[in-house]
C-alpha cells in the first residue's frame, strides 16, 4: 500500500477541502474528474465569463458603480501615513500659496497703519507682530522713558496698533479652523 500523498478536490463547491490519494489512485480520480459536470452550456458560459475577472464584478470604463461615489482619500487604509504626509504637504503648500498672494497684494487697508506703526512688512504672522510689540513695549515703556512724552505717546500707539494686529489675527484663526 503507497502512502497517500496526493490531493484532489472534493467537488466544484468544496474547492478547498481535498481527498488524499497515492498517485495511482488521484491519477484515476482526475482523470474521471470534470469541474463542469451537471452544469448547463450558459451556466458553463457564465462561469468562465465570471473567471476572466476573478469572480469579482466588472463594468465598462466610465459607467457603473464605481463612478456614481465620490472618491474620498479618508476610506483608504492607510497604515503608514503615507497620504496624511501627502496631505499634510499640500496644506503646507496652499497655506505658503496663500502668503505669497497676500505678499503681492499687499496687506488690508485697515492693517497698514498698525503693520507701518510696529515696523513691519507685510505678509506677517500673529508671533512675529507679538514678538515686534514686546521689543517695541519694553523700549517705549513710560516706565523705562521717565517724562518723556514722545515715548509715552508712540507707547499708546504701539498698543492700539498690537491691539488691532492681535484682533484681525484672531478672526483669521476663527475661519480657518
Amino acid at each position: 500500500m503507497e502512502r497517500a500523498g496526493y490531493r484532489a478536490p472534493r467537488g466544484r463547491e468544496a474547492l478547498r477541502s481535498y481527498f488524499w490519494f497515492c498517485l495511482d489512485h488521484v491519477r484515476e480520480y482526475n482523470s474521471r474528474w470534470d469541474f463542469y459536470r451537471g452544469m448547463t452550456p450558459g451556466q458553463i458560459e457564465a462561469h468562465l465569463r465570471a473567471d476572466t475577472s476573478w469572480q469579482r464584478p466588472s463594468w465598462k470604463l466610465g459607467t457603473g458603480t464605481a463612478n456614481k461615489a465620490e472618491f474620498n482619500e479618508e476610506d483608504i487604509l492607510d497604515p503608514l501615513d503615507i497620504l496624511g504626509a501627502s496631505r499634510r504637504n499640500r496644506a503646507e503648500r496652499a497655506k505658503e500659496s496663500a502668503r505669497q498672494r497676500a505678499a503681492a497684494s499687499g496687506p488690508p487697508e485697515p492693517l497698514r497703519q498698525p503693520l507701518a506703526t510696529l515696523d513691519l512688512s507685510w505678509p506677517v504672522s500673529l508671533d512675529e507682530v507679538k514678538t515686534r510689540y514686546r521689543a517695541l513695549a519694553r523700549r517705549h515703556h513710560p516706565d523705562a522713558n521717565i517724562g518723556d512724552q514722545k515715548a509715552e505717546e508712540r507707547f499708546k500707539a504701539i498698543g492700539s496698533a498690537y491691539a488691532v494686529l492681535k484682533t484681525h489675527f484672531s478672526r483669521e484663526s476663527e475661519f480657518v479652523s
